[in-house]
């Protein structure tokens, strides 16, 4: 349901469920020149808290990690990329999707990078 949201608002989905002992990264979608690696969130009507509240500081770090081996190992440091969150709320007969942009920043996350690899990178 994720992808073919984000395919129906022109963005191409890479890779599903991308696994390393770094991490794992739900979606990894391209729009244009950008690499965007999005994680996913789901809770259901009777689930405590927002999708987005488990987006930890932890999770965020692991995420920055995994990304980074993405990068390394397709050789994709020169695009620029970001971290989007999907929170898919589903409810009795639907679903509500919300999507933040640029939800994890480097400066957020510590020295997960070791300093990071490019200027531009935001993390």
């Amino acid at each position: 349901m994720a992808a073919a949201y984000l395919e129906c608002r022109g963005y191409a989905v890479i890779s599903r469920n991308w696994r390393s002992r770094r991490g794992e990264i739900d979606l990894v979608c391209s729009r244009g020149e950008e690499i965007v690696f999005v994680e996913v969130k789901t809770r259901d009507e009777s689930d405590y808290g927002l999708p987005g509240d488990a987006l930890t500081p932890k999770k965020s770090r692991r995420l920055l990690r995994a990304a980074s081996l993405y990068l390394s190992q397709n050789d994709l440091w020169a695009r620029p990329c970001r971290f989007d969150l999907l929170s898919v709320s589903l409810q009795e007969g639907g679903c509500e999707i919300r999507h933040d942009r640029n939800v994890i920043s480097h400066s957020e996350s510590g020295s997960a990078l070791g300093g990071g690899h490019a200027h531009w990178q935001p993390w």
